[in-house]
């Protein structure tokens, strides 16, 4: 992903992003944060009941990763979990694949793409994937070779999303694609499907700003999927209300840059011990803008725990940071979990229990072969 350069936004590479998941990062929380009265309020949900589902993603990417990947995945196997998602970047960033080309496999290959899927379809739970930036969007970084994106796109989507309906893995589940919607009836990769009460979507919504700034053909892409992108997660929560879920669950790849919307003070204190940073003014526009608004209006008046999934830059963190328009304090039923990615090769434990008033708990699961030591 190429580094953005918004003063706030978190890139890969960036000192920044690693004291910002310091900052913000905890190993165990339970989320959503339903009032007492609407919990009262609410009926039954049929069909409710405990379940775990596991989040992963931002891999694999070198030759030494796709060891600790095929770790990862038995330790995932080991558990018993509903379904696993993982968040897209499947495989490797082309540059430096081209700066050490024994490390990695070419990236964006069809070869890439058959190892990469193979490995999903061993999975023995239900695997739910979507797509970011280096699944296909980045092979315009390739200086070496001439590759086309949405030829690339067009690739992932015939191999990846050959039953739209249908989760990969040993073992699957029937999901509801946007390809039943005739006006975007393209985005086979967003889906949704609900379980045990609780409404899960996928968004194709991806990092290098979401293809906003590249290519005429590329920013066009952007802009028909970002409106395919917007109407989706209306829906999912659309959805998640008119069956009076539990709660909602969003699965996207890109790291939407919330802090770029907190009111002065919280951006003050937050960033206190952060010698020498100081935010542009204005801030300059971001790819990612509409889906923070959209998120912010449709949390407003559902009230019930939210959560977004995502990975991009690769920093396991949790925390509450959409803020109110209305009352500019964080809304307590949000939380935005960034799963582990590259060269980290972890992943995390979601259980949902309907008696916990916060709904979700997240536990980062350490694979045990994978562990550094620091010593």
């Amino acid at each position: 992903m190429p580094h953005d350069p918004q003063w706030l936004y978190i890139g890969r590479r960036t000192l920044l992003a690693r004291l910002l998941a310091l900052a913000s990062s905890v190993p165990v929380v339970a989320m959503g944060a339903r009032s007492a009265a609407a919990q009262s309020a609410s009926p039954p949900v049929e069909g409710a009941g405990r379940f775990a589902f596991g989040i992963f993603g931002d891999m694999p990417y070198t030759r030494k990763q796709e060891a600790e990947y095929a770790r990862l995945l038995d330790h995932i196997n080991a558990r018993d979990l509903a379904f696993v998602a993982h968040v897209g970047d499947m495989v490797g960033d082309p540059r430096p694949f081209e700066r050490d080309p024994k490390a990695a496999r070419q990236p964006a290959t069809d070869e890439n793409y058959a190892y990469v899927l193979d490995t999903f379809m061993s999975c023995k739970h239900p695997l739910i994937l979507t797509l970011g930036d280096n699944d296909w969007a980045d092979v315009v970084e390739f200086t070496t070779v001439k590759v086309d994106p949405l030829e690339r796109l067009a690739k992932v989507r015939s191999m990846f999303y050959a039953e739209p309906n249908r989760s990969l893995g040993s073992r699957t589940i029937a999901l509801e694609s946007q390809a039943g919607d005739a006006e975007h009836a393209t985005y086979v990769e967003n889906r949704m499907w609900s379980m045990r009460g609780v409404t899960f979507a996928t968004l194709h919504i991806m990092g290098s700003n979401d293809n906003a700034t590249r290519t005429p053909e590329l920013v066009a892409e952007y802009r028909t999927r970002k409106a395919a992108n917007m109407a989706w997660l209306r829906k999912a929560f659309a959805r998640a209300k008119a069956d009076g879920s539990l709660g909602l669950v969003l699965v996207a790849h890109a790291n939407p840059g919330f802090e770029n919307f907190w009111p002065p003070s919280y951006l003050g204190r937050y960033f206190r011990m952060f010698h020498g940073v100081k935010p542009a003014n204005p801030l300059p526009p971001s790819a990612y803008d509409d889906y923070v608004r959209i998120l912010g209006e449709e949390v407003e008046s559902y009230g019930r725990p939210t959560v977004l999934f995502h990975g991009d830059t690769h920093l396991f963190r949790i925390d509450k940071p959409l803020f109110s328009a209305k009352t500019k304090r964080p809304f307590e039923n949000f939380t935005r979990v960034e799963t582990f990615g590259w060269p980290d090769s972890h992943w995390i434990h979601v259980a949902v229990d309907p008696a916990n008033p916060e709904l979700f708990t997240c536990t980062a699961q350490i694979v045990p072969g994978n562990k550094l030591h620091h010593m």
